[in-house]
């Protein structure tokens, strides 16, 4: 692979990472074998058109790094009609879902591609969408990329390696850097603001001094990009391999004020006789154990309570006459705080549900040890949770942060306890589906009444019984129906 760079790229790196430049570009040469039959079957058609086709951007980045997947991205000289002229016959599927920035999307053997016009594309400075143009040339099209380490290219299928902005030696450096000023790159699209922390949070990258310094000061422009640009960046910097690293980043620049106040709102003032916890260091924490509960890849859902699980002792907090601190029903607020910050980021109804019902919930453990959960009590912890209940019981545990070892390890039996009575409880009564003894049908048919709210009222009062005395056999479930409908004076 031949290297081409401009006159303004980086000096070269220290002796210490030449080292890690050369894997760096074995990886690329590997991973670019891997995936070329497809890239310079398709570079070949463009060059026998007379267009140039490039590997751009993440696709450049991952190859350096060894991880390249199977999404692929391309720049090229031609636009969008004549990409797909060429694409025509050779492959499997195209779509043009992106086709006003200039993106026609191709299937090839496994591979899904997106071949995107050389841009120059600017925002206006007021506009909350960019306003796209298409550029000439591959200098133009890395000049206005995000970050050095993803304005790099390889000629298909040529494999010649163009980097004007030492985005190589910044990966080997491990640093974010912009390949023009931060505060031009910021000014173009905020956006890339909280794209810069998201790749600290996925790449364990380092944001340079400059650029952090842009974010902490460009930080009010982020209210010019949509909920929904927000919403995926941040979604994606919480399913980071390192999130904590993202989070602080957000807090400590400003960013996070922007979108996501109740973050930076847990920096409650500790008082001088500590009679509370670090709530923002304790979150962290929390999400910390959350990642490390996780079984396969990134659990959104239970990390997102995990950061929100706290958010309503701001408001909550309250100091009694022996200088004690309480938050009480923190839950609760939390849970309608949570449920009004992911609505004003477009987050799906379900998602939200899911998130919202986990930081309600979170509290319920506390106080099993103490012996005064009945199995009552314990068939309404599972119904309650429904089908959360394993997200329940990851979030419970990765909320005990205590330094006092004596103090976690009873917090950890007695939730071992809990689980176990519960399998005990699942396996005798099936808890899954804690219903009433007899259905609706079978409610009519005794009371001799048609469907309505009657039916629903007994259906509920049966569900009560069931959840507090456990199953009940025909005959007992009859006779309680009955003794309710006298007592609610409802006759057929």
């Amino acid at each position: 692979m031949s290297e081409t760079s401009a006159p303004n790229s980086a000096p070269s790196t220290p002796s210490a990472n030449r080292s890690a430049l050369t894997a760096a570009q074995r990886n690329a040469v590997a991973e670019l074998l891997r995936v070329s039959p497809v890239a310079d079957e398709l570079g070949r058609r463009f060059t026998r058109a007379g267009h140039e086709l490039h590997l751009v951007g993440g696709s450049v980045r991952d190859a350096l790094l060894g991880r390249l997947g199977e999404d692929l991205d391309f720049a090229t000289d031609a636009h969008p009609d004549e990409t797909l002229r060429l694409l025509k016959g050779w492959a499997e599927a195209t779509w043009e879902t992106g086709r006003e920035f200039g993106t026609i999307g191709a299937q090839r053997d496994g591979l899904r591609l997106e071949i995107t016009t050389f841009r120059a594309e600017s925002y206006d400075q007021v506009s909350r969408n960019p306003v796209v143009r298409y550029g000439t040339n591959l200098a133009d099209d890395l000049r206005r990329r995000d970050f050095t380490v993803n304005a790099m290219a390889v000629s298909l299928p040529a494999h010649d390696f163009t980097d004007p902005h030492g985005g190589l030696d910044d990966l080997a450096d491990k640093v974010i850097r912009t390949p023009g000023t931060p505060a031009e790159s910021f000014g173009d699209d905020p956006l890339r603001m909280l794209r810069a922390a998201r790749f600290a949070a996925q790449l364990r990258f380092a944001v340079a001094p400059e650029v952090r310094a842009a974010m902490r000061a460009m930080a009010a422009d982020l209210d010019r990009i949509t909920a929904e640009r927000i919403r995926d960046e941040f979604t994606k910097l919480l399913c980071g391999v390192d999130p904590i690293t993202g989070l602080r980043l957000l807090v400590d620049t400003g960013l996070a004020d922007r979108f996501l106040p109740e973050l930076s709102g847990l920096k409650l003032e500790i008082d001088e006789h500590a009679q509370h916890k670090d709530v923002y260091e304790h979150t962290l924490t929390v999400v910390g154990n959350a990642v490390r509960l996780e079984e396969a890849g990134c659990d959104f859902v239970l990390r997102l309570a995990a950061l929100m699980h706290d958010v309503g002792k701001p408001a909550t907090k309250a100091v009694g006459p022996d200088g004690r601190v309480s938050f009480h029903h923190h839950e609760v607020v939390g849970a309608r705080l949570t449920r009004q910050r992911m609505k004003a980021l477009r987050y799906p109804k379900d998602v939200i549900g899911q998130v919202v019902g986990l930081v309600g919930l979170h509290l319920r453990f506390y106080g099993y040890g103490r012996g005064e959960w009945t199995d009552s009590a314990v068939r309404r912890y599972v119904t309650d949770a429904g089908e959360l209940l394993p997200r329940l019981h990851k979030l419970t545990r990765s909320d005990c942060t205590t330094r006092n070892r004596r103090k976690a390890a009873a917090l950890a039996a007695d939730y071992d306890a809990l689980e176990e009575r519960i399998t005990r409880l699942a396996a005798e009564e099936d808890l899954a589906r804690v219903r009433p003894d007899l259905d609706g049908n079978a409610i009519m048919e005794l009371l001799g009444v048609p469907p309505g709210p009657i039916v629903g009222r007994a259906w509920r009062h049966l569900k009560e019984l069931r959840l507090e005395r456990g199953p009940l056999d025909r005959d007992e479930a009859e006779a309680e129906l009955r003794r309710w409908a006298r007592e609610q004076g409802v006759t057929g």
